[in-house]
This record gives structure tokens, sequence and C-alpha cells, in this order.
């Protein structure tokens, strides 16, 4: 039996160094957690030339909070999502409070979620939901990519085989947001599916996202412009009646179509679809719930 192919493992304390090592070593990994990657090597899926720890650089470990946004460094752990941003960012803090064990949380990172990019990934549709921004980092520069134009495939992103996630920046939420999966378990579970939804009120927009029901993390764009449109004509913002039943359905419909599922293991298909459906559906009621009791909610927009 051959043995596998030798790996070098960098650990540089300087971004730079990062950035230098991606740039001049073609296949390079770059590791925070290593959640996700040791379970593809220990696979054998994929054996890099190197991988670069990032975990002692500083400046990726923090995240900060400027002009109605939060800049989230790609080595902060789901703890500290969970324990530290539940305030500015509840739908991710929801999020990240459902990730594996507490020994995942304590490990995985929202850098390594953006870089693995599984469409199962738990935080992918919030980041959605909010229209967060990826920041994207090599030895040739800088850019910023809307995460809604980030996830192109199964595992695939726009991200150049240079490039590093440095960081994420999510608007500071204006209104209720709301996390919910279906799974085989209750806890400690991959999701058979997922869905995101945050409420803007002072745009009068609704953002969603859908997880594990596609080949990547995707919006229900449908969903979105329905919903926005009946708040408006109906004047919901402003006078903070319930949603009527026929609202919810047809939201939740519209949720489903958007998904594009497949049968696997976790699930069926038309089990994915419908639970969709379903999580659409009681995600949008809770929201509105918390709206019309006046959590977080800021000014919704005029007639």
């Amino acid at each position: 039996m051959s043995l596998p192919a030798p790996m070098d493992f960098l650990l540089p304390d300087r971004l730079d160094d990062a950035l230098h090592a991606m740039a001049s070593r073609a296949g390079t990994v770059p590791v925070a957690g290593a959640t996700d990657v040791m379970v593809r090597l220990a696979r054998g899926r994929e054996r890099p030339p190197a991988a670069v720890d990032l975990t002692r650089i500083p400046g990726l470990a923090r995240w900060e909070r400027s002009a109605g946004r939060v800049r989230i460094g790609a080595t902060v752990p789901y703890t500290r999502l969970a324990d530290e941003l539940a305030g500015p960012l509840p739908g991710l803090a929801a999020a990240a409070r459902t990730v594996g064990s507490r020994q995942i949380r304590n490990r995985g990172t929202v850098g390594g979620a953006l870089g693995t990019a599984s469409a199962g990934g738990d935080v992918h549709p919030v980041l959605l939901a909010c229209d967060a921004e990826v920041e994207l980092v090599s030895a040739r520069g800088a850019r910023l990519v809307p995460v809604r134009e980030f996830y192109t495939g199964a595992g695939r992103t726009v991200r150049a085989p240079d490039e590093l996630v440095r960081a994420v920046r999510v608007p500071e939420a204006e209104g209720p947001q709301s996390y919910a999966k279906a799974g085989r378990r209750g806890a400690l579970v991959v999701a058979t599916c997922s869905f995101a939804v945050a409420l803007w009120p002072s745009r009068g927009r609704v953002g969603t996202g859908i997880g594990a029901a596609a080949d990547r993390p995707l919006p229900a764009c449908e969903a979105e412009r329905f919903v926005a449109g009946e708040l408006a004509e109906r004047r919901l913002w402003q006078s903070r009646r319930p949603l009527p039943d026929s609202v919810l359905t047809r939201f939740g419909e519209l949720a489903a179509a958007a998904a594009s599922p497949a049968d696997d293991v976790r699930g069926s298909a038309a089990y994915r679809r419908h639970a969709v459906a379903v999580l659409a559906r009681r995600a949008l009621g809770w929201v509105w719930d918390d709206y019309r009791a006046d959590r977080h909610a800021k000014e919704a927009p005029c007639a």
C-alpha cells in the first residue's frame, strides 16, 4: 500500500506571509478550525501540498462594529458569534448556536464556512438574508463580494485559489431575524434543510436564505418580492396587524419553488421541498410576531 504524499503545515503570524504562501504554491489550503478540512483529508478526498494555519494572525480573530455594520474576522469561532453578537446580529448568533457540538463551535469559524461553502452550512442562509459582504484578499489585492454573488455551485465560490476570506461584513439588525433547520435528530445534526428570514422595516424588505436544498445556499427571491409587496399594499409595516394565513402559505410555496433539492441519505428531494415551505412559513410568522411586539423594530417605511 502506498503512503499518502507528505503535506507541509505552515504557521504564519502575519497575513502577508499567509498570502505569500498561497500565491507561491498552487493548491495550498487555508485552515482555521479545520473542522471541514480534516474530514476531507481523513476520507482521502484531497491531499493538498500544504496547509496554511491562520489562527496565529491576530487581525483575523477580531470583530468590530462601525457605521451600522459588524465586520467579523475569518477566524472568529461560532462560540463567539453566539455569545458576543446576539444583540447586533441575532440571526447569525442563532444559527451559530445550532452548529454541531460545543467542541465544533469552539473550533469552527465563519471564514471556514465561507471557504468550504457547503450548501448545508448553518450560517449561509442568515448571511444571505442579511445581504452580507465577503472580504477576499490575496497578494494581488483585496475585493469585496456581495454574499449573494459569492456561491457559484456545489462547494464552489468566486474565491480564487490564491485568495483568503479575510472577513465578512454584516449589516446590524434593524428588525427581528430567525433561523430554522430540519434534521434527523434534535441536536448535533447537519441540516436536511434550513431557512433564514430577516426583516428590514426601514427598507420595506424581507431577506431570506435557504440551506441544504440546492447545490449551493441561495435566497428565495420571488418569496421576498411577494411578501414585500403584500406588506406594502396592506400597510402592514405601519399597522403591525397579523399576517394573513394566505400570505404565509404563499410565502412558503414560493420559498419551496426556489429550492432545487436532491435525494440523499438525509432526506428526499420531495421532503426537502415540503420542509422548506414549512420552515419558511414558520420563520416568517415568528419574526412578524416579534415585529408586532416591537422587539428590535426601528421605524417602518412611510406610506
